[in-house]
This record gives C-alpha cells, structure tokens and sequence, in this order.
C-alpha cells in the first residue's frame, strides 16, 4: 500500500530466501529495491543474540533462548542462514566493528538509480 502511494520506506528484517522471496518479488515490479545484507562472524552473531536475550525483554518473542541452545547443541548453526535472492542491487555490510562499508557508502548505494 505504501510503495503503491509512491512513499519511500525502508524495510528491516532477517530476510531469509524461503519465507520471503514471494512475498517480496511483486514489490520489484512497483520499487526501486534494494538489499543491504549485514554479515559478522559467527561468535559476534551469539555474542549479540546473548547480550539482546538477557537485556530486551523484547527479544523472547524471536525465541532467541531456544536458537541459543540449539546452536550449543549443534541442531542449528548461523551458516544455515540463506539469503534471499532476488535480482536485485545488493550491497554486503560488515558489523563486526562498525560498518564495512560506512555509512556514506551505504548512503550512496541506497541513493543509486
């Protein structure tokens, strides 16, 4: 509805192939999409989900405890993660430490036509 109404919005999520590619590809017929894909090590991802189950209360919602034992355990692991794959300008940011690109280039991608 908005894209429809011509606003500029911005859409964050753990986009994931299998639960959003079809409910993401009618939006290329009608936006100028762009995917900014966030990656960082394995134990920053653990370290983070952690910090976020302990201090967001938030948090339980995503079952961040129960992917928390079931990565310990090994029935799940962050490399499992697909990306969604649609033809579209992608642009891979490192949060390790920061942004890798920054926040201009990031800015200037997300600008580009």
């Amino acid at each position: 509805m908005l894209l429809a109404a011509g606003v500029t919005l911005v859409a964050e999520a753990a986009y994931q192939d299998q639960l959003w590619r079809t409910g993401l590809e009618p939006l290329t017929k009608i936006a100028d999409l762009r995917i900014i894909r966030c990656t960082t090590p394995t134990p920053t991802i653990i370290e983070r989900m952690t910090e976020r189950a302990d201090s967001d209360r938030h948090r339980a919602a995503h079952g961040d405890r129960q992917l928390l034992t079931d990565i310990a355990v090994g029935t799940s692991s962050p490399e499992e993660f697909v990306d969604i794959s649609l033809d579209a300008p992608t642009l891979l940011v490192d949060t390790s430490d920061g942004y890798q690109p920054g926040t201009a280039e990031i800015g200037a991608f997300i600008r580009a036509h």
